[in-house]
């Protein structure tokens, strides 16, 4: 883990230096939005996939609906029905998970990057880089202590919080309009009722982008502008793979 630390660490450390002559101080945190990118746009075909898939269920909606009210008694034979339909359509549940578990262990290196005083046995040198006066190593409490929300390194966070902020109420509207515009039917468990709490879920999901905001104010400088950069590209990048299921009467394609 130290040796693959260390090469990971070297991998940044060459983009800041490419970087350099553009952003000066800021190379290093140019690096991590680079990374950012490059790391989103080998998961874009992943993404695309997702987004075939996702309408593909919904046209399949109709037909869903009629199995579940066709083998409503006989919840063993619904899901048989429902698996032979996705399995027809080569439509798969759980396409739209993939393309955020591989973005999973990008995020978790770069927290643990900075997070570490040393790597490989010898001084972390990257946690003495900044974004303007912000440390990229520090979180926003430490800014806090430094300045207030105000202060020189507070002002990093604010601006971030602001794009968190403006990319979260973006991908509200969209996905409000996504929902109204599409809306599936219910999950129900192996007994054919709908399954306890996914209606609750459903009405919250609009609300899941705000909690970056939460994950920025708590993890590593670095982290969070893989989260900002990361965020930002996905609520785009959804905006217009899904273009055609934000509108009502608008009929539902199956290429992306």
């Amino acid at each position: 883990m130290s040796a693959f630390m260390s090469a990971f660490a070297s991998l940044v450390g060459s983009l800041a230096d490419l970087l350099q002559p553009f952003f000066q101080t800021a190379s290093t945190a140019a690096a991590i939005v680079l990374f950012t990118a490059l790391v989103r746009l080998a998961v874009h075909p992943l993404s695309r996939a997702a987004a075939r898939g996702q309408k593909a269920r919904t046209r399949l909606q109709p037909q869903i609906a009629a199995l579940r009210k066709k083998h409503a008694k006989n919840p063993e034979r619904m899901q048989k029905a429902l698996m032979e339909l996705h399995a027809a359509e080569k439509v798969s549940p759980l396409s739209g998970c993939l393309p955020s578990l591989l973005q999973a262990p990008a995020f978790f290196l770069l927290y643990h990057l900075f997070s570490s005083a040393r790597i490989g046995g010898e001084p972390n040198a990257l946690l003495g880089h900044r974004l303007f006066e912000s440390p990229l190593g520090a979180r926003w409490h430490d800014a806090l202590g430094e300045g207030g929300v105000f202060g020189a390194q507070g002002l990093v966070y604010l601006a971030l919080f602001v794009i968190v902020a403006a990319v979260a109420t973006f991908s509200y509207g969209r996905t409000k309009r996504q929902l109204a515009a599409t809306p599936m039917t219910p999950a129900t468990g192996p007994d054919g009722q709908p399954v306890p709490g996914v209606a609750a879920m459903t009405k919250l999901m609009p609300l899941m982008s705000f909690m970056t905001l939460f994950t920025v104010a708590f993890v590593p400088l670095a982290a969070a502008l893989y989260v900002v950069t990361s965020t930002t590209w996905t609520a785009i990048e959804r905006a217009c793979l899904y273009r055609d299921m934000t509108a009502p009467g608008t009929a539902v394609t199956t290429a992306a």
